[in-house]
């Protein structure tokens, strides 16, 4: 007697996949570069700066050890430092604001925009001080910010304006790509990324010459010439193995956020023909935005989204909560003195959203067995017809 074959699984990124398909030109890359035993900075770095600067549009790029160090780079490089304060969201990985504590810096949170979970610009002026130094927009789960507005008070004001870009290589704004929209642009390569290393690395675009001049300096530990040290600056290379795949990587990219994109608008079509947009709010592409969809994020009414998780992961369905505590709430910035209530944008987007599986290789079967998972929970509770009343 043979088993029923089990349903496989949908994961909420599938790396495996991704390998599979350039796995011939990463492996002998991967052997090559052994046999240099050259694995620090280097050709192959300088390589990546190169293309990642012509790919965005932007004249200077500085590799280092990942993402946080992007955003850590530049804010050094400005000098910011105790008694200064750069404007951020509360609405974003912890590394956004963690970075501006480090250096003695206070975080500033602006409230988002719920609609694109980016900082809402309208709030920004009153949020600035004579302390204000900086605003790090962030471009969320692939969608650029509202950068005209954010630069032109930033312009008014003479402040620096970064972008983290952690999410959003590709993004699209105006005509022009994330990495060119502010000062300075913070990239992660980290595995989950859209462009995705074999572990730990990061970038930094610009227009400065001088600015990226000194970050190159700050990464290897404020040394010019070697042994020379004007300024203390950290250990932060990127290696080269990360950028030699990166660089391969790279070449795929356009390719692959064609399928998350293609993903996204097929999402959209089953989520409507189960009849479903009355109940869960899709993400969202704002006009003049290329959205490149590092994560495909919906919104459901609080009271239902764990049980919803549980659902998904009872149907072998992953999926993820980006981020379930806003940053002005968590524990080690309790001494700027904030509240539940203070943010509410933010927190309600802290408590509404799930991250659905998205990656380039996702099969339309699996984005309909995730659609019709969702479907399901709610059909069970009453809130969505039956599959015979729906076609009635």
């Amino acid at each position: 007697m043979t088993r029923p074959a089990e349903t496989p699984s949908v994961p909420a990124l599938d790396l495996k996949a991704q390998y599979r398909a350039i796995r011939d030109e990463v492996e002998p890359m991967i052997l090559e570069l052994m046999e240099s035993q050259q694995f620090v900075l280097g050709a192959n770095v300088a390589g990546l700066e190169e293309e990642v600067a012509a790919y965005c549009g932007a004249s200077h790029a500085v590799g280092c050890a990942s993402g946080t160090d992007a955003l850590l780079l530049p804010l050094m490089a400005w000098g910011i430092g105790p008694g200064d304060e750069v404007i951020t969201s509360p609405f974003t990985f912890f590394a956004t604001a963690g970075v501006i504590w480090r250096l003695g810096a206070r975080p500033v949170f602006v409230d988002i925009d719920p609609g694109s979970y980016n900082l809402d610009p309208s709030r920004l002026a009153d949020a600035i001080s004579p302390r204000t130094r900086a605003i790090i927009p962030v471009h969320l789960y692939g969608q650029a910010a509202d950068m005209d507005p954010i630069n032109a008070i930033a312009a008014d004001r003479g402040l620096k304006v970064l972008e983290d870009a952690a999410q959003a290589i590709g993004a699209g704004y105006e005509g022009k790509r994330a990495g060119v929209l502010g000062h300075a642009s913070a990239f992660s390569f980290y595995p989950s990324k859209n462009l995705g290393g074999f572990g730990d690395g990061g970038l930094i675009t610009t227009e400065d010459a001088e600015l990226a001049s000194r970050m190159k300096r700050l990464r290897v530990h404020g040394m010019e010439p070697k042994y020379y040290h004007a300024e203390v600056g950290l250990n932060s290379r990127l290696d080269a193995l990360q950028a030699a795949v990166l660089r391969i990587k790279l070449r795929h990219l356009d390719a692959w956020t064609a399928g998350r994109r293609a993903l996204a608008e097929s999402y959209r079509d089953l989520f409507e023909a189960a009849g479903l947009l009355g109940l869960v709010t899709l993400p969202t592409e704002l006009p003049g935005r290329v959205h490149v969809y590092n994560q495909f994020v919906i919104r459901v009414d609080a009271e239902l989204r764990d049980p919803l998780r549980a659902r998904l992961s009872e149907s072998q369905i992953g999926s993820e909560i980006y981020y379930p505590i806003p940053l002005h709430l968590q524990e080690c910035f309790a001494p700027l003195g904030h509240k539940a209530g203070d943010f509410p944008a933010s927190e309600r987007a802290a408590g509404e959203t799930i991250a659905l599986p998205m990656y380039p290789e996702l099969p339309t079967q699996a984005a309909r067995r995730v659609v019709e998972a969702v479907a399901g929970f709610y059909r069970d509770r009453g809130l969505l017809p039956s599959r015979r009343e729906h076609a009635a």
